[in-house]
């Protein structure tokens, strides 16, 4: 089965390795929900298809502001097509699960990557990870819940040679 990561940019800035690093992290963390059984509502029936635009700021922002309701950026946004209420019933008949997209901005991937002292690539990768997540349900809202979500996170980094996100370095 063949899943596919389509990805667009809306700033010139982003750094040419980034889409190369996007697919193998998608193919990773694709892998492991798979091997782990951890997809449970897309099934693995059909290849998986996301949309990542990486983008910045600004364009964040507004799509913060229009859907979340927060006028500021944020790192990384991710629309989940598992919220819409047809989903389940359109994946029946669809040739692929396209689960959703995800938007990460530029500046502050950069800030946090500087602030936490790690490379640019490894914070895209857990960002990127991170949005995936969302996109097949997983959520933060309380501890048990980000307890699950960060061990996923973890485990599919380790698999990427990225130390743990969540511990000082």
């Amino acid at each position: 089965m063949n899943n596919l990561l389509y990805i667009v940019s809306d700033d010139a800035n982003w750094p040419e390795n980034i889409a190369g690093l996007a697919n193998v992290v998608f193919d990773a963390a694709i892998e492991y929900l798979q091997k782990n059984k951890l997809g449970e509502k897309i099934g693995f029936l059909k290849p998986v298809v996301v949309n990542l635009c990486l983008s910045n700021n600004q364009n964040v922002r507004k799509l913060n502001a229009e859907f979340r309701g927060l006028d500021k950026p944020t790192n990384v946004l991710s629309f989940a097509n598992i919220d819409d209420e047809d989903f389940v019933s359109e994946l029946k008949t669809a040739k692929e699960a396209e689960i959703g997209d995800i938007i990460i901005a530029l500046e502050i991937l950069q800030e946090e990557a500087n602030q936490k002292n790690i490379a640019l690539e490894h914070h895209f990768a857990h960002l990127l990870v991170h949005g995936i997540l969302h996109l097949f349900g997983y959520d933060h809202q309380n501890d048990d819940e980000a307890e699950k979500m960060e061990q996923i996170e973890i485990a599919i980094l380790k698999q990427l040679h990225i130390n743990n996100p969540y511990e000082e370095q």
